[in-house]
């Protein structure tokens, strides 16, 4: 049954346990089967125990290291941000409003007080700030006074409110879109400075009834809002800066079908006043607003014609 003492088993049996910290002494002493069976074991012991170790730490330590990680870069990103949208709540409304942005390239950034819902849908693309955007210092967090719009998608109208009016205090020229949940609200973020009151459920009430009569016109319109590469788009662009020696020249003096291929399908007045599908004589005047169909490089093309930036 026992064979005999091995001096090569002996080493490998002490190194092995002297490797693996067990470092107990015989209380047996045991034949080259027995220290072999314990060579085994220890051996599949220690792997056993070392992965089990490895797979904890990566849950506590890589996970905690990846909030860490993300926190810095959201941090370090914002501090960069200029004419940015600060999105307030990441539920379902602020959730397509980001989408929509991230397809548009537009930067954001989102204040959220859930934790977990952050911790949920942390990405490269998003950057989030956890806190209460009814706080001041959190919207001062967000660079509200370098933002150009802020967006308020939470569920009480009474958060939206408090937050459109903070956000107006601290930068009157922010632009404000807010969620309402009745026309009684919209009328109230209004008068304290939204730009624009939208009620979800209106709307999307709205789109089934058109979806029922129009469904290619709905369906139209949502192809050409969102960017791509070979869509056809359609965007709106602002003439702050017109060069002089195109103010007052009518569109189609500067030839812009025929140079680019883009189509102006609408003309907004500087005093508000919308012309849908102006002439070819309308005039080219400061601070109205273009809407322009066309391909991404077809937009391009118009904005170096027009010596926009």
């Amino acid at each position: 049954m026992f064979i005999e003492d091995s001096s090569f088993v002996d080493a490998l049996f002490m190194t092995v346990i002297t490797v693996s910290t067990v470092g107990y002494q015989d209380v047996l002493t045991l034949n080259d089967y027995g220290k072999i069976f314990s060579i085994v074991l220890i051996l599949v012991s220690w792997v056993t125990f070392a992965f089990a170790i490895s797979v904890i730490t990566s849950h506590f330590v890589e996970g905690e290291l990846g909030i860490f990680l993300a926190a810095y870069r959201n941090k370090s990103k914002l501090n960069k941000m200029k004419n940015h949208t600060i999105v307030v709540g990441f539920g379902r409304n602020g959730k397509n409003a980001c989408d929509f942005l991230i397809s548009h390239h537009q930067s954001f950034v989102v204040i959220e007080s859930n934790h977990e819902l952050i911790m949920e849908n942390v990405s490269k693309e998003i950057h989030f700030l956890e806190g209460d955007a009814t706080d001041d210092r959190v919207l001062t967090e967000a660079h509200i006074k370098e933002a150009q719009a802020l967006i308020t998608t939470l569920p009480v109208d009474a958060d939206n409110l408090f937050i459109t009016i903070s956000a107006k205090g601290l930068n009157p020229n922010i632009s404000v879109v807010s969620r309402a949940s009745n026309e009684i609200t919209s009328r109230k973020l209004r008068k304290a400075g939204a730009s624009h009151a939208v009620m979800p459920e209106s709307v999307g009430g709205h789109r089934m009834a058109m979806l029922v009569n129009q469904p290619d016109v709905v369906n139209f319109f949502e192809k050409i809002s969102h960017i791509g590469d070979a869509e056809t788009n359609l965007v709106e662009i602002m003439c702050n800066n017109l060069p002089e020696e195109l103010i007052n020249h009518s569109i189609y003096d500067l030839g812009i079908r025929n140079n680019t291929g883009a189509n102006i399908i609408g003309y907004k007045t500087p005093e508000g006043e919308y012309v849908i599908n102006p002439t070819p004589d309308t005039k080219m005047i400061q601070n109205a607003k273009l809407f322009v169909l066309g391909t991404p490089e077809q937009i391009k093309s118009m904005k170096t014609l027009l010596k926009f930036d």
